[in-house]
């Protein structure tokens, strides 16, 4: 297959992989090394959902109601899968005392109370910096910024960590190398550049901090990363990018 030719495939499994949006069967399946296109996909929930903001402002809603609006959109169009990641990742990183338990309480279906508060402080945190940054009138910069830069940080903790289940959505996707990881990131920066400036060094830092601090611990309580993990670190990564957006935009 020619290297375009992959390249375009990567892009459709990637937003069949992370997003609702009616795409065409992939004719291959996943690679661990498309992950470099997750961003992209990102990318596509950003566009969106801004424009779900951008309707929400011309209609003279305030500030609060349309980020709102834009969480609620984003969460339809990505099946909500990151903010499942990262319930099932609060409840099991904290609820278990073993390895095995904590990943026996990440796979269970139901919701416990270190997940509801981390949906809380997730929903609550980028709610505030979505209002601060739509009071300041900035929509479009900052949702594809975040989105993107967030989604950079799932293929980095899967080529520099070991799968910790041996089953589950991270291992049927496989492990990205580190220059399918490097590409991804670089295919978030780039635009992050462009839209924020020298910016982008804080942005990068934040990001490279929230990915860092989700890796270290699932490492230490689950010896490796799972798909929950990866969730996690996309929404974690997703708030610190929101927040540092709010100081470099202002």
């Amino acid at each position: 297959m020619a290297n375009d030719d992959i390249r375009s495939a990567d892009i459709v499994a990637a937003l069949r992989l992370l997003t609702r949006l009616p795409v065409p069967e992939a004719a291959e399946p996943p690679r661990a090394d498309g992950a470099w296109a997750w961003p992209v996909a990102g990318l596509a929930v950003a566009l969106a959902s801004a424009l779900v903001g951008a309707v929400a402002v011309a209609l003279g809603l305030a500030p609060a109601l349309a980020a709102g609006l834009i969480l609620a959109s984003q969460a339809v169009l990505t099946g909500a899968m990151h903010e499942d990641g990262l319930a099932d990742s609060a409840d099991g990183l904290w609820g278990g005392w073993t390895p095995a338990r904590r990943l026996e309480i990440m796979k269970d279906s139901h919701i416990g109370s270190y997940g509801t508060i981390a949906l809380i402080l997730s929903f609550g945190l980028r709610w505030a910096a979505l209002g601060a940054l739509l009071s300041a009138g900035h929509l479009w910069v900052p949702l594809i910024a975040a989105a993107m830069a967030s989604r950079a940080a799932m293929p980095a903790l899967m080529a520099a960590l070991p799968n910790a289940r041996g089953s589950g959505l991270a291992s049927s996707v496989g492990r990205p190398t580190l220059r399918a990881a490097w590409i991804a990131a670089a295919t978030a920066a780039l635009p992050c550049l462009i839209l924020t400036g020298w910016g982008v060094i804080a942005l990068v830092l934040v990001v490279t901090a929230a990915t860092m601090a989700v890796g270290a611990t699932a490492n230490a309580r689950l010896g490796g990363v799972t798909g929950d993990i990866c969730g996690a670190a996309q929404q974690v990564a997703e708030i610190g990018a929101l927040l540092a957006l709010s100081v470099i935009l202002a």
